[in-house]
């Protein structure tokens, strides 16, 4: 029978750890090390990571598609788990942490996989569209500024193949995201909400969302 979900303690969310896939060192180190940064809660949680490698394997990832890198966790953790000849295409404006990304990713030996485009993201996805790289991404991973989300879900739906996924990280916004919108509330609040609202009802994906993090949605493009 079905059970309400436990309340996960630092203990049990340890444990769950310890009897999973082993965190790599490398991983450990960035994790600990974005921690310590004012910024730091936006890095993804290591279950979120865990997840989305576990998926690429699932479906084969040979090309992944990454918005929002920041200091690399989870292009680090993707680096390690894709094969040799995959090629990992990542957003990023912040020259600061993407060069602490660039850090780990020389330590991790995993450099030479990953291409990163530093400049707005909508102008990296609209010149990948140019080059006519549609239906070439197997995973994409959506972890950037809230308000433009929907724009880099549309141009991902361009991007990614059919039977691949496209997955977006905070879009319950720390909880709030039930609560109506008022006069103080970010843009980003209302542009959530509605995206979310109208995803059950999008034809072209598969939507399903887990209470991982900050909330983990996966969209299986049809």
């Amino acid at each position: 029978m079905s059970i309400q979900a436990p309340i996960f303690t630092p203990e049990l969310l340890q444990y769950l750890r310890n009897i999973s896939t082993p965190e790599p060192p490398i991983l450990a180190r960035i994790r600990e090390e974005t921690a310590q940064h004012r910024l730091g809660k936006m890095a993804i949680a290591p279950e979120q990571a865990a997840l989305l490698t576990w998926l690429a394997r699932a479906i084969n990832t040979q090309n992944y598609l990454e918005i929002g890198t920041f200091t690399g966790y989870s292009s680090t953790a993707m680096a390690l788990t894709l094969p040799e000849n995959a090629h990992l295409t990542c957003c990023d404006i912040n020259v600061t942490f993407t060069d602490k990304a660039r850090q780990y990713w020389q330590e991790a030996g995993v450099a030479h996989k990953i291409e990163l485009h530093l400049q707005p993201a909508l102008i990296t996805l609209d010149e990948l569209i140019a080059q006519g790289k549609t239906q070439y991404f197997d995973l994409a991973f959506i972890d950037a500024d809230k308000p433009p989300t929907p724009h880099y879900y549309e141009r991902c739906l361009k991007l990614v193949r059919s039977g691949g996924i496209i997955a977006i990280d905070n879009l319950l916004l720390g909880g709030r995201i039930i609560n109506e919108p008022n006069d103080n509330s970010p843009i980003s609040h209302t542009i959530l909400r509605e995206f979310n609202a109208q995803l059950p009802y999008d034809k072209r994906i598969t939507p399903l969302t887990l209470p991982l993090g900050d909330g983990l949605t996966l969209l299986l493009k049809n």
